[in-house]
């Protein structure tokens, strides 16, 4: 085949889609913690993903125990140049030690930032605080997720943990052997399964905001 066919062949046919790569920023929830690798959130994202026809690498960028702070400082070095998109997940470390909203919101903010100055989308998920740290905490945690998004045109999710959530209020006992480990803070293999089916939608969103479509 010369040159000018060649020329034309390329000329005719589709470009060959790209794979995406994506980053996992958070804590435990997207580590998976207490689970085989192939159970954890990333692994199955990826394969739920893959299933539907995506050309997709998702990285596991999660920490066990991470707070927002350790996210904002580890942030720099997970944007590598091959990182399309990036999913964050964190908060949840925050609730526990009780950090002010006002300090999780700025740690939030500078992730942002530093995908939006990186030309990199974001879906930030986010959790509910409890009732238990007074309801002025409560609205400002709860609030910094949407209203951060909207700043930053990010993509958003209420909260990670919202269908093992609404399994919960159906059948709390039956929820907890079904979807979480002994520990009752962390999702097993099947509880991981429920959260990627709820979250993997919008993360096809943000698939298709990485490729620019």
């Amino acid at each position: 085949m010369g040159k000018a066919a060649v020329l034309s062949l390329a000329m005719v046919l589709p470009a060959a889609a790209q794979e995406v790569t994506i980053a996992a920023l958070g804590d435990s929830l997207t580590q998976g913690y207490g689970l085989l690798q192939e159970d954890g959130f990333t692994a199955q994202l990826q394969d739920w993903l893959v299933a539907r026809g995506h050309d997709v690498a998702i990285l596991n960028a999660g920490v066990s125990g991470d707070t927002t702070a350790g996210g904002l400082a580890r942030v720099g070095w997970t944007l590598t140049p091959d990182v399309d998109a990036m999913i964050v997940a964190l908060g949840g470390n925050d609730l526990l030690r009780a950090i002010p909203p006002e300090a999780s919101r700025a740690n939030l903010e500078g992730i942002l930032q530093a995908a939006e100055a990186a030309g990199v989308p974001v879906l930030l998920v986010g959790l509910t605080a409890p009732g238990n740290y007074g309801p002025e905490y409560q609205a400002a945690f709860d609030a910094m997720y949407p209203e951060l998004a909207g700043a930053y045109g990010a993509l958003h999710v209420e909260s990670f943990l919202a269908p093992l959530s609404e399994a919960a209020e159906a059948d709390r006992q039956g929820a907890l052997t079904a979807y979480m480990q002994a520990d009752g803070i962390h999702p097993n293999a099947a509880g991981v399964a429920l959260i990627v089916e709820a979250l993997g939608p919008e993360v096809e969103r943000l698939i298709a905001r990485a490729a620019g479509s």
